[in-house]
């Protein structure tokens, strides 16, 4: 495998956000595949007053390479001010779906 795996997490403002940006970043060919966590709890503050909200997570696996498209692509389509965008390095797992991962990412559009 040449290119390293990174796994990137984007918290959005409902599943249906999420899902709609990880089918486009798989379609683009930017990510191999696409997970969404339907609700997860957040806590943050904004403007100087304590958020809760809840949001979903999706969670982009792409290689290192693809990362910066998928990081811009996320900001040009996401509903948020600032959304928030964490990349994270896979130093291992399974070789056959680390490969199968690369190859997905670095084949044209059909």
């Amino acid at each position: 495998m040449g290119d390293k795996a990174v796994l990137i997490l984007v918290t959005a403002g409902a599943r249906d956000d999420a899902e709609r940006l990880g089918e486009a970043l798989v379609v683009e060919r930017l990510a191999a595949c696409c997970s969404v966590v339907p609700t997860i709890s957040s806590f943050y503050y904004w403007d100087d007053h304590l958020q809760r909200a809840h949001e979903a997570l999706l969670l982009v696996k792409t290689v290192e390479s693809r990362a910066a498209e998928v990081q811009e692509y996320v900001r040009a389509h996401h509903s948020s001010e600032l959304p928030e965008i964490l990349q994270l390095p896979i130093e291992g797992g399974s070789s056959p779906y680390l490969n199968w991962l690369e190859r997905q990412v670095t084949q044209p559009r059909p």
